[in-house]
């Protein structure tokens, strides 16, 4: 099983994201149940190691808080490999996924390497000119979304197909209403 801890994102959030989703020959859009934010990837586990995640998870405390996306980015530099939005500076959100990350490694797990970028893919991109990227860049640079109330994170399972990442929710674990 193929596990990672996301936010979901709220319908009224996804709908000012779908008018975003054109302009990018080469772009594979993301169907709205693909919509999410990331917060910690874990990989594939086997039954025991999902039911310890699942009991670290649902120790873990944490307060809700609000979040709004705002403006775009790419990662991949000169050839683009996928577009997103980003989100609003938010220690609490970056407190969320420290506690996450601090919960799975204590039940064993690797340390994440990468860095914590928070972002929800718009798109992933198979040979999209670097300059129609830049231009789509600039289109979406005001981007910002109305502001939601963060009060539970979900852990999803994920299943590759030829058709794109298949997400479901596993669990959702609530924050603490403050």
């Amino acid at each position: 099983m193929r596990l990672f801890t996301a936010l979901a994102i709220p319908d009224a959030v996804a709908e000012t994201l779908w008018p975003m989703q054109a302009g990018v020959p080469g772009a594979r859009w993301q169907k709205r149940e693909q919509l999410h934010l990331t917060l910690r990837f874990i990989g594939e586990v086997d039954g025991l190691e999902a039911a310890a995640i699942d009991d670290a998870l649902a120790l873990l405390s944490a307060p809700s808080f609000p979040l709004a996306l705002k403006a775009v980015g790419s990662f991949g530099g000169k050839t683009p490999r996928d577009l997103w939005a980003g989100v609003t500076p938010s220690e609490s959100l970056n407190h969320l996924q420290r506690k996450i990350e601090s919960a799975l490694q204590r039940i064993g797990l690797e340390p994440d390497g990468r860095k914590f970028v928070p972002h929800v893919t718009l798109a992933r991109l198979k040979g999209a000119a670097g300059s129609v990227v830049a231009d789509y860049l600039t289109d979406h640079a005001l981007y910002l979304s109305p502001a939601f109330q963060v009060e539970s994170f979900c852990l999803y399972s994920s299943k590759l197909t030829s058709d794109g990442s298949l997400y479901r929710i596993e669990r959702e674990y609530a924050l603490r209403l403050v």
